[in-house]
């Protein structure tokens, strides 16, 4: 018996130095981990540099610069000549004499006219292609003549009409305008000269600056070279 307690009691009190080995080494480990962090802490923060350098540093871009207009697409040239055809077209058709009408399309009119004016060069040497582009290009400008003398001719005529006072009884009359012939004279000239420098147009001249004319001539007698057309 005192043999067995003797054993026991060794196997014990080793168990209980091994327990306490494996508690002293935690604590110690423990201890170390802690003033490690805290020296971390405590040490200032410095910018680490990049572990590679960018082979492409960025441009810088400041405000207000213009942007670079890029594209990788290819048109062919029944490609350019439809989209012409279709840009012609649709122009032509308009109705000019309608302001409201152009306020709304010619801003993108303008951005497709651009575009095309791109894509186009490839084949501009070529002869048709070149001539359809000159097509689209006196559209644009006759248009935008047509469009200034119409809009000039409408303003006359909502002055005349104000300087009529209220319903034409001279009620709250505003002034008239003093040389509204000197005025009407030059549309009339301008009129004659878009008619001669741009035949192939002449419907559209006339549903503008002759349609305009023929409606200033209501409020104010002058002549022009086809005033008769529109019986007054």
């Amino acid at each position: 018996l005192v043999e067995k307690f003797w054993v026991v009691s060794t196997i014990t009190d080793t168990n209980c130095l091994h327990s306490f080995g494996f508690y002293l080494t935690t604590m110690a480990s423990h201890i170390a981990r802690r003033a490690i962090t805290s020296l971390r802490l405590a040490a200032p923060r410095q910018a680490l540099a990049p572990a590679f350098a960018p082979r492409f540093a960025p441009a810088a871009v400041s405000i207000g610069a213009s942007r670079q207009y890029l594209t990788v697409v290819k048109y062919s040239r029944d490609d350019v000549m439809a989209k012409l055809d279709a840009f012609h077209a649709e122009v032509f058709a308009t109705n000019w004499a309608d302001y409201l009408n152009l306020v709304y399309n010619v801003p993108f009119w303008e951005v497709e006219y651009e575009k095309l004016s791109s894509i186009v060069q490839p084949y501009l040497h070529e002869e048709e292609v070149g001539k359809k582009f000159g097509e689209v290009q006196e559209l644009l400008d006759v248009m935008y003549q047509c469009e200034d003398i119409r809009d000039h001719l409408n303003e006359l005529a909502e002055l005349c009409t104000r300087a009529s006072g209220f319903m034409g009884t001279g009620y709250a009359a505003e002034e008239k305008v003093d040389n509204l012939d000197e005025h009407a004279k030059v549309c009339a000239e301008a009129y004659e000269a878009l008619l001669a420098k741009h035949p192939d147009f002449k419907p559209k001249i006339e549903q503008t600056v002759g349609h305009g004319l023929a409606i200033l001539r209501q409020k104010h007698k002058f002549k022009f070279g086809s005033m008769h057309r529109y019986f007054f």
